[in-house]
């Protein structure tokens, strides 16, 4: 997918994706030909443009990413104060994570591209972290790097809160958001 698709061709692609992340969230062993039927395309056409199975998990690995990137840089991190900025951030994360659990939570291929896309997208958390410590929301003293990684696990426990999915109020992405960045900045402990 190196050099530019037509219209008609990249609504077919996204098609192909988004029907990928719902059969294959249903079934993981699903063929090219259900993932087809679920597009409303047919096999040879989502063939066409992707030659099997492991490209379209790479291809899936990668856009998830993106995508993610892309809601990262909508939140405009750098124009609000990082109390603000962190909460913007997560909540379109989370929208994001809620659109692609699959992909996002299961081990999809690891392509250099989806690597150098990891690597941005912590390199934006990084250095909002970093922000969030300059203004004070941070201890100057904590660690970075596990503060990450503790963000990273509170997205995805966020997701995967037991009875979330019974309860529309618990998906949506500001209060998900809301949930992440209170126990990151405050913890379990009391306020105040």
């Amino acid at each position: 997918m190196g050099r530019a698709l037509r219209a008609d061709a990249e609504r077919s692609v996204r098609a192909i994706l988004e029907a990928a992340e719902r059969v294959l969230a249903q079934d993981a062993g699903a063929s090219m030909e259900q993932i087809a039927e679920a597009a409303g395309l047919t096999r040879i056409t989502v063939h066409r443009r992707f030659a099997n199975r492991q490209a379209l998990l790479e291809a899936l690995a990668v856009s998830a990413k993106q995508q993610l990137i892309d809601a990262i840089e909508e939140a405009r991190p750098d124009s609000a104060p990082a109390l603000v900025a962190l909460y913007r951030v997560t909540a379109n994360v989370m929208q994001v994570k809620n659109t692609w659990r699959y992909t996002l939570s299961h081990a999809t291929a690891h392509t250099a591209a989806a690597a150098a896309l990891w690597e941005e997208i912590d390199a934006h958390t990084v250095q909002l972290l970093h922000r969030a410590q300059r203004e004070g929301l941070l201890a100057p003293d904590a660690d970075l790097e596990w503060t990450r990684q503790v963000y990273y696990a509170l997205l995805s426990e966020a997701l995967n809160r037991p009875g979330a999915e019974k309860d529309p109020a618990a998906q949506d992405p500001d209060a998900q958001a809301t949930l992440v960045i209170d126990t990151l900045l405050h913890g379990a402990g009391p306020r105040g």
